[in-house]
């Protein structure tokens, strides 16, 4: 099915809107077990607006990396709505997992 420009282009000209009015969004580190956010001063909060907030996934990434915390996930949070979504996990430089705990 072809759809006629003068079609398409709305489409474009909505799509756009929508992209210009997308809340503003922080990219935190989360302590997945305590499910607390790293603050600016190293220590972690139960408020995530008090959460350290990170240009990229992947300056985060590395940064939670460089702690010295066990596992953790990188999550965006949108403070407007309270909504959370996952990005990324992995470990950081605390003590490494006894086996049973990572065989549960």
């Amino acid at each position: 099915m072809v759809l006629p420009r003068e079609r398409i282009a709305r489409f474009i000209v909505a799509l756009r809107w929508n992209l210009l009015s997308c809340p503003e969004m922080n990219i935190l580190i989360e302590n997945p077990e305590t499910l607390e956010y790293l603050n600016p001063t190293g220590n972690w909060t139960k408020n995530p607006r008090e959460g350290k907030s990170f240009p990229a996934t992947e300056v985060a990434f590395r940064a939670a990396r460089g702690e010295a915390i066990g596992r953790f996930t990188i999550v965006c949070h949108i403070p407007q709505t309270n909504q959370f979504i996952n990005l990324n996990h992995g470990r950081g430089q605390g003590a490494p997992e006894t086996g049973e705990a990572r065989a549960a």
